[in-house]
């Protein structure tokens, strides 16, 4: 017999098929909303904090967080499993799972790890004969282990259940990702290929393209280069766009003197060609446990203190109105090293300027400065060593920081140095060229000194229209506000980077 509904039971019924149908449609419209974020995939040799040598580690660990914060982007990041990465993070790390890689005659062990931190999803890859080791780079086979992290990236994503709609790769060491993904993989996916530094290109003799690098003979068309296997020279032919880390470098690159040999690639590849300027993350002197006095725009007063600490800790002698000029690099001749050594006795003996150098790098210039500190006892302190946390004394307490460079990618410290109140002293080049402006300039407000040439003359005439400035005190109180108050931050770049990934995929 068939069943009579009262209007009460119909109506009940309908009640629970309504809920059951927005409980699917609510369900669908996640699912929609997830589907819509575009999947990024960093890749990179070196990660802050996990392991880093130098500004490669330091934007992977900032660029992805600030894309992270944005709602249409599930930004993940992957790099090696160090030896070098602390126990802290090791033991943090989720053990996914392991898997075989095929790199031509060799079938290797992978481990995959995972750790979420920040906003961002972090995965390394682990093989303890490549990565274990004391540091990062420097192996006599380097190439191999590259090799490997860039294959076992392509292999990792059927475990991680994470298909990239962009990877975006970073420096040689992972300028195989797009080779591979050209020759071997044919994923439906985009690759961005950075260049943070073009000097170093992941350079080999052509006969070990197939036994080490595991390539087709016609992959061959990619990365041979002038008799040789060129790395870095197949990411910039088969990556979809090709990014350096500040617009004025990627013009320089089209120019002999700056590309290293690799001029006529980016020429044929101009169309490929952007540049984006870089930011810093996480250096605030009103929250830096490593200085002494906190201080920040509004309330500089703080300053003086961790000048005076600065002095006496470097041994240079107390004196609140010497002018203490900063330089913390490596001491290698790209970085402007040349003309210091050329002007620095007669910026000393015409001044009572007083320098602080850290840094390491080539014997002569070690030998240089710490002559220098011996000749200048009181006014010069020679710090050959790196040392993170004494590197933001050095920036809260100068007054001014000289970054002469020859080349400069893109630079950081002159950044850094503003942040803390520390006025940049700069060639323009590169990244200089992007983000100091000269105190004279009539078309926006300065935050700095500049000079154009290669010249120790012309760095040494900066140097001392600087200290002119200095002795105005409410003009350089004034332009001190101006640099701590310059954006720096990832949060532009980062909308850069988000526009640029909407136009690949579009």
């Amino acid at each position: 017999m068939k069943k009579i509904f009262s209007h009460a039971e119909q109506v009940s019924e309908i009640e629970q098929l309504a809920a059951v149908y927005n409980e699917i449609l609510a369900a669908s419209d996640e699912y929609g909303k997830e589907k819509k974020k575009t999947r990024i995939l960093f890749v990179g040799s070196e990660v802050l904090p996990f392991a880093a040598t130098g500004g490669l580690g330091e934007v992977l660990g900032s660029l992805p967080k600030a894309l992270a914060a944005r709602e249409d982007l599930d930004v993940r990041v992957i790099m090696p499993f160090y030896g070098d990465i602390s126990e802290e993070y090791r033991s943090s790390a989720r053990y996914i799972t392991n898997y075989n890689v095929g790199l031509a005659w060799r079938n290797l062990y992978c481990g995959l790890f995972e750790l979420k931190k920040d906003g961002v999803i972090y995965y390394f890859i682990d093989n303890e004969y490549y990565f274990k080791r004391d540091g990062l780079y420097g192996f006599y086979d380097d190439g191999e282990r590259y090799a490997f992290f860039c294959k076992a990236v392509m292999d990792s994503f059927y475990f991680t259940g994470f298909m990239p709609d962009i990877i975006h790769t970073n420096d040689w060491q992972t300028a195989l990702i797009p080779v591979y993904n050209t020759c071997k993989y044919h994923y439906d996916l985009k690759t961005i290929f950075t260049i943070h530094n073009i000097e170093y290109q992941g350079m080999y003799d052509l006969s070990i393209m197939g036994d080490v690098f595991d390539l087709p003979p016609e992959a061959g068309s990619y990365v041979e280069y002038r008799g040789c296997i060129n790395l870095m020279k197949g990411a910039i032919e088969t990556a979809n766009v090709v990014t350096t880390v500040s617009p004025t470098y990627a013009k320089e690159l089209f120019d002999p003197m700056f590309a290293h040999g690799l001029e006529e690639i980016i020429r044929r590849n101009e169309t490929k060609m952007t540049g984006i300027l870089n930011g810093v993350d996480g250096y605030d002197p009103m929250d830096d446990p490593d200085i002494d006095a906190p201080f920040s725009a509004e309330d500089p007063s703080g300053k003086a203190l961790d000048k005076q600490k600065l002095q006496e800790l470097a041994g240079l002698t107390v004196n609140p109105k010497a002018p203490v000029l900063a330089i913390i690099s490596r001491l290698v001749p790209h970085k402007g090293m040349d003309l210091i050594t050329q002007a620095m006795e007669n910026v000393l003996q015409h001044s009572n300027i007083q320098l602080v150098v850290l840094g390491k790098g080539e014997r002569r210039y070690e030998d240089y400065f710490n002559w220098l500190q011996n000749q200048y006892q009181g006014r010069v302190a020679s710090m050959i060593t790196y040392n993170k946390g004494l590197s933001r004394k050095i920036y809260a307490g100068a007054d001014l920081f000289l970054m002469p460079s020859a080349s400069e990618p893109c630079g950081l410290s002159q950044m850094i140095a503003c942040r803390y109140g520390t006025v940049p002293i700069v060639r323009k080049t590169g990244g200089l060229a992007d983000s100091i402006t000269d105190v004279t300039s009539e078309e926006k407000k300065g935050n700095g000194f500049v000079f154009e040439n290669y010249s120790h003359e012309e760095m040494t005439d900066t140097i001392f229209r600087a200290l002119s400035l200095y002795e105005e005190t409410a003009q350089w109180a004034d332009l001190v506000h101006t640099v701590m108050t310059e954006d720096f931050s990832w949060g532009h770049s980062a909308g850069v980077y988000a526009e640029l990934y909407e136009r690949m995929l579009s």
